[in-house]
């Protein structure tokens, strides 16, 4: 087999070293307009991150990405593809290697357990900021009336502010999961759930069915009593499945925690996880980093049967 050398361009100029090279830029307004090149080129690179089959090489990665992102808002704090890497990046890493791995931990650990979901908290908090500060830029004025006239605020958004409405939902959302007791952040619940039904409304596609995942979670996560819906939530999931044509675990392991615990149907909680465990990472290679993650927390969930159903 012969390895050819990448081409000297594509092997060079990467958005890492391009942020580099931003050091020495003479002038401000010469390294922001270099600052928004590269602002581009990272949020379409994030598909690399997605692509790949190492999740604990991801997580070792991360970190240093994220906060190159920051360091060149500094530089250019209204780059929206920046902001958006931001308020994903944070998110997708608060959970899938903070908040996750805290649960992965908490029988051996609960200190670490603790500690961990703390810094999630504060990740989300941190991804939350971004988006908001996303939609900011878009249209002027937006936290603010947010919380004052809520419908107008979101009457205003468009198609492609889909993106920033689901990650400020899911940091938001996940951040509130975190605060329990703290009244004011629990308040903002209606909040999080207008950003994501006006995604949705916008574009119920995105992701694959990444927005049905939230509502999964969201319908199945409380009570009837407490507006849930068992109902509805099985209806997401359908459309998840179909948007995603069958090729995301995670929609299925958040119906099994969500759903099927909460109403004790052991069978069925089991046979939903092997179905997520029987969907090949390889086959459709967009989900893959993501479907290594749910089969993870698949495998830990089956694994906890037994303390999660009464027999």
């Amino acid at each position: 087999m012969i390895f050819r050398r990448p081409p000297l361009k594509r092997a060079l100029l990467t958005p890492a070293v391009l942020a580099g090279l931003l050091v020495g830029l003479p002038g401000c307004s010469m390294k922001k307009a270099a600052v928004d090149t590269v602002g581009t080129a990272i949020l379409e690179g994030d598909t690399t991150y997605a692509r790949d089959d190492d999740p604990e090489l991801v997580a070792a990665a991360a970190p240093f990405g994220l906060k190159t992102v920051e360091g060149l808002l500094e530089t250019s704090p209204e780059n929206e593809a920046l902001l958006l890497s931001a308020a994903s990046g944070f998110t997708g890493y608060a959970y899938a290697f903070v908040q996750c791995e805290a649960d992965y931990v908490e029988a051996k650990d609960l200190a670490r357990a603790t500690e961990l979901r703390a810094r999630a908290k504060r990740l989300y908090r941190r991804a939350r900021a971004y988006g908001l500060r996303g939609l900011e830029v878009r249209h002027r004025g937006f936290p603010e009336r947010l919380r004052t006239d809520t419908a107008s605020a979101l009457a205003g958004m468009e198609t492609r502010d889909a993106p920033f409405l689901y990650w400020t939902s899911a940091a938001w959302g996940s951040e509130i999961s975190l605060s329990k007791g703290e009244a004011e952040l629990t308040a903002d619940q209606g909040l999080v759930e207008a950003l994501a039904r006006r995604a949705l409304a916008l574009d119920e596609a995105f992701r694959a069915g990444a927005l049905h995942d939230f509502f999964i979670a969201w319908e199945g996560g409380r009570p009837p009593s407490a507006g849930g819906s068992p109902r509805k939530a099985k209806e997401h999931l359908d459309r998840a499945l179909v948007l995603s044509r069958g090729q995301r675990a995670a929609p299925l392991v958040t119906y099994a925690e969500s759903v099927l615990v909460a109403s004790q149907d052991r069978a069925a909680f089991e046979e939903t996880l092997k179905q997520a465990l029987e969907i090949d990472p390889e086959r459709d290679p967009r989900f893959r980093l993501e479907n290594f993650v749910a089969r993870k927390r698949a495998r830990w969930l089956l694994s906890r049967t037994s303390e999660l159903f009464l027999e």
